[in-house]
């Protein structure tokens, strides 16, 4: 067997070359409207890191920075973790190397200050060397402040611009292939939850339970994501929790709300949760979910091509006043992709309107006695509205 063909193997659900050149072209077109000619993007993990993702086909992880020069022509260079010197050329063939043609490695961590700059100083030889002027930045948010900092100070006599709003807008829209990747990846938190309602018991503790909604993920192709859950009793508000807080034992009659915010096939996210009652659901916790339902169906309703984020936003928060609840302050709903949160926010400061195949997921917050939270889902924008990707029921899930 080929050696490209061992290292493809390997690559989990990669998407096609097809697909990276679809995005490439995309991103060209822009930096020759801008006169850019590369970009500069570092990211150091995958939940808000899916910039790296997008170019590359693969993500940056566990806060090791991976740092991408995107040029006009030519293969892309990458740096990221690794040893002192260390260098690899390919012709950018093949995967997981496709497009690539150098990797260069460093190994910098934040834990340790001194080496901050070591990854910015191999970025600016790259852009010295590829004789680029105008650069564009893409992300500069996601980047170590070391790291994009260094980089303007150490390329001298280029110029650069932050060109992450132009590439938002390219990766906002799915294309038909990242479509099938993005209904895969629904199918699988569906059946996590299908699984987790068959798993819940009394005795166990919130991060026994969360822990198996995981490792379901994981087995049906999950990468990386998070898990938010936590119970009450009946008479108290089942609210989600980090995994710290995660200690309290389940008993018979709680309440537990459980977020599958994973993600699966190809890297894309999506992003499900659900209530579980461990006996029967009082009617007024069936009604607090019903509520949620509502309030998402008003900004379903909204959620067309070209409507405006700041419009919905205030649309939603005028009907949470009408029901008498507290107004949606935070982010209700927003779009997913590589990003567990990506742009459009359904926002009062998102100037980004809703388009034709985003991937958007909906998640208003109710609060009644018996129930916090509410039921999230995602939909894909088609050109008559949303489509609803998940086929979990949208009510409480009786344990009995």
């Amino acid at each position: 067997m080929a050696a490209n063909e061992q290292a493809s193997q390997r690559v989990c659900d990669p998407v096609s070359n097809a697909e990276l050149e679809r995005r490439w072209a995309a991103a060209r077109a822009v930096m020759r409207a801008q006169g850019v000619d590369a970009l500069v993007m570092q990211c150091s993990n995958d939940f808000l890191g899916g910039y790296v993702r997008w170019f590359t086909g693969q993500p940056a992880t566990h806060a090791y920075p991976r740092a991408v020069v995107f040029p006009m022509e030519g293969l892309m260079s990458v740096v990221q973790q690794g040893d002192f010197g260390s260098e690899n050329t390919s012709d950018g063939k093949a995967q997981p190397d496709y497009g690539i043609g150098r990797r260069l490695g460093t190994p910098s961590f934040v834990s340790a200050q001194y080496t901050g700059a070591y990854d910015a100083e191999l970025v600016a030889k790259e852009l010295s060397r590829g004789g680029y002027r105008k650069v564009g930045l893409v992300a500069p948010a996601a980047m170590y402040y070391t790291f994009g900092a260094k980089v303007q100070e150490l390329a001298k006599g280029v110029s650069f611009a932050d060109l992450t709003d132009a590439i938002d807008r390219l990766k906002a829209i799915k294309s038909a292939e990242e479509i099938t990747f993005i209904r895969r990846v629904a199918a699988m938190q569906d059946e996590v939850i299908a699984r987790l309602a068959k798993h819940i018991r009394p005795g166990m503790k919130d991060f026994e339970i969360s822990a198996y909604a995981q490792y379901v993920g994981q087995l049906l192709g999950s990468e990386q994501g998070i898990f938010l859950a936590g119970s009450s009793p009946a008479d108290k508000p089942a609210q989600q929790y980090e995994r710290w807080l995660m200690g309290r034992e389940v008993k018979k009659g709680d309440v537990y709300r459980q977020l599958v915010e994973n993600n699966g096939a190809a890297g894309y996210y999506c992003e499900l949760a659900r209530f579980f009652v461990l006996g029967r659901a009082s009617q007024e916790q069936k009604d607090a979910v019903a509520k949620s339902v509502e309030a998402q169906k008003e900004t379903l309703k909204r959620l067309k091509p070209g409507a405006s984020c700041r419009e919905i936003h205030a649309a939603h928060n005028a009907y949470m006043r009408s029901q008498g609840q507290p107004e949606d302050k935070r982010l209700y709903c927003h779009g997913q992709g590589y990003d567990l949160v990506e742009r459009p926010l359904v926002r009062g400061d998102e100037p980004m309107t809703i388009e034709e195949n985003m991937l958007i997921v909906c998640h208003p917050h109710v609060v009644l006695q018996g129930l916090a939270g509410g039921v999230c889902d995602n939909y894909l924008i088609t050109k008559n509205g949303p489509e609803p990707l998940h086929k979990t029921p949208q009510r409480i899930i009786e344990i009995e």
